[in-house]
């Protein structure tokens, strides 16, 4: 749902930035594993730890890297699918550490074990979830569904949140009590995202079936 119009929006914005990279020689290679690196570091240094704000505001820094790579490569019209296949892996690897970093907490200081469980199935849901898609593609489907809560939502929900949690420490005492209910909704967004894909593949794949036999 955010993919569409954010990524546009976005795109436009970093552009220079990412024509900038390009005149210093650096690829968008480079780019992804760097980004992922500062997204992996702000997540399990800092969340742990129940530094929500500071850890938000550097793998917000870090996570636009997603958005420059993909320009930086159009620009030099070098689109690969190592190119894909590397930047896909790596967005597995960020949103793992993101709510992994979220889940020690939950399971340390955090001392929430419900909220550790809750944690734990955003992170695995969302793997499934692209799973879904990717192993539909791999098969022939389309997968063609707008799910409820995609990445994009589910990062923007949960950092969303994250930052204005951490301003408890600031003064600001009940805001700490919007992560939770972030959590909960990425948590039943991301079930009903993976239920409608199924049922999409489950269709899909009936309907190429019947077209099998028919022109078989």
């Amino acid at each position: 749902m955010l993919n569409k119009y954010a990524r546009a929006f976005f795109t436009r914005v970093l552009t220079p930035f990412a024509a900038l990279l390009i005149r210093l020689g650096i690829s968008p290679d480079v780019v992804t594993v760097l980004g992922t690196a500062g997204v992996v570091a702000g997540a399990l240094v800092f969340y742990p730890l129940g530094e929500f704000f500071w850890g938000t505001v550097v793998i917000t820094l870090f996570v636009f890297s997603d958005l420059v790579d993909g320009n930086m490569a159009r620009q030099l019209g070098r689109s690969s699918r190592w190119g894909a296949f590397l930047d896909s892996t790596l967005d597995r690897v960020a949103d793992a550490a993101i709510f992994g970093g979220l889940a020690l907490w939950y399971a340390g200081r955090g001392d929430d074990l419900l909220l550790t469980a809750v944690t734990i199935f955003c992170l695995a849901s969302g793997q499934v979830v692209s799973y879904t898609k990717a192993r539909g593609e791999s098969i022939g489907l389309p997968v063609n569904v707008n799910g409820l809560v995609e990445r994009a939502e589910r990062l923007v929900i949960s950092l969303v949140a994250c930052g204005f949690s951490g301003l408890h420490k600031f003064g600001v005492p009940w805001i700490q009590h919007l992560l939770p209910i972030a959590l909960w909704i990425v948590a039943v967004g991301s079930a009903v995202t993976l239920g409608q894909r199924v049922v999409t593949v489950r269709r899909e794949s009936d309907e190429a079936d019947a077209a099998g036999g028919e022109h078989a």
